[in-house]
């Protein structure tokens, strides 16, 4: 007597088509965040010299404040004055608690101006500040 049915059921393999599509919108997401990030520090800042620089690891939604030499600042392409920077940097304040700063300062800048922007970014309670430089030149 036969009790299996005439209709026999194959488990399914394992499906490789879907693997590959993930795996190609993983790259094209790591692509495009690389380009973006590259086009922060594509404006015209020279940056001051240490002995000790070296290129650090970007941290992941790291903001960067670009000051330059007369004082503008500029984030994400965008000219910013004191009231539109504190109101983006207590937004970002207020939805990620940790969010690093970046700031590029132009070497000419004057202190005053670096200053105004650490002070903005205190008052926004934003304590992850970090500055960039470039590596020293050898002579």
């Amino acid at each position: 007597m036969r009790f299996r049915g005439k209709f026999r059921q194959d488990l399914p393999g394992f499906q490789i088509a879907p693997m590959v599509d993930v795996i190609f919108n993983l790259l094209c997401f790591f692509l495009v965040a690389q380009i973006f990030s590259q086009w922060e520090t594509e404006i015209a800042v020279k940056l001051p010299t240490a002995q000790t620089s070296n290129i650090p690891q970007r941290l992941p939604g790291e903001v960067i404040v670009n000051v330059l030499k007369d004082g503008s600042v500029i984030v994400n392409k965008q000219v910013l004055d004191d009231a539109s920077l504190k109101a983006m940097l207590q937004r970002i304040s207020s939805l990620f608690k940790s969010q690093p700063v970046l700031i590029r300062a132009d070497k000419e800048t004057a202190y005053q101006h670096i200053i105004k922007v650490l002070d903005l970014c205190r008052m926004s309670d934003i304590w992850n500040i970090s500055f960039a430089t470039s590596a020293a030149e050898v002579k």
